[in-house]
């Protein structure tokens, strides 16, 4: 089971979230009799990783050199890459210095590899992160014109004779795609209520101090 992942005075949440994630859990447990030079062989594989290059034949190779079990050496290049690639996803408005050592120390990483965690999110090479992270982002088409109308079918039975309305939407993609589909009015208003109710607890949460960024 994961760890909370709030500060120890639960003051203000982790980088991490709510929950530790289990690699990095597992990474820290690791840690505590990594020597630096071994640490820091491990840490460039994975920084060349979030910078999107092949890292396969390095990690083949510390996989033969090295003299700690390979599923050591997993835990510790998957849980470098998961604390990193979280820690980026945070602006460095958003994210500061302190609270970040604070979190790896709440971790019980050690203080040198705290430095050096430290020294990629907030020195020079921040910038090339971020460039690879945005390139490497997956992004879905975005919403270039949308048109709709009402419609009204007529329904014929036995029992009852109706007018049916429903919406008739048409979509066009950035990707230039289209797509026509029609929504019932009982579904309409359906829609139309959840979306109401998903803002209303969006604006409830903002309101929690437990989000509001701390300078």
């Amino acid at each position: 089971m994961a760890s909370s992942a709030k500060s120890l005075d639960g003051s203000r949440p982790s980088f991490l979230g709510i929950r530790v994630p289990p690699a990095v859990e597992t990474m820290a447990q690791h840690l505590q009799e990594l020597d630096r030079d071994t640490f820091r062989t491990l840490l460039k594989v994975v920084v060349s990783a979030l910078e999107g290059k092949d890292c396969k034949e390095s990690v083949k190779v510390i996989l033969e050199t090295s003299v700690l079990p390979e599923e050591q050496l997993t835990f510790l290049i998957s849980g470098m890459y998961s604390l990193l690639q979280e820690a980026l996803r945070l602006p460095l408005s958003t994210l500061k210095q302190e609270a970040f050592k604070e979190d790896l120390k709440d971790l019980r990483i050690p203080e040198d590899f705290i430095t050096d965690f430290v020294g990629l999110i907030f020195g020079n090479r921040r910038p090339v992160l971020d460039a690879a992270a945005q390139k490497q982002e997956t992004r879905l088409p975005g919403l270039e014109d949308f048109r709709w109308r009402v419609d009204v079918a007529i329904s014929t039975s036995l029992l009852a004779r109706a007018l049916q309305p429903s919406i008739l939407m048409q979509l066009k993609l950035s990707d230039k795609t289209s797509h026509r589909f029609e929504v019932p009015i009982a579904k309409f208003h359906e829609l139309r209520y959840n979306v109401a109710l998903i803002l209303k607890e969006m604006n409830d949460l903002e309101k929690r101090s437990v989000l509001k960024i701390q300078d």
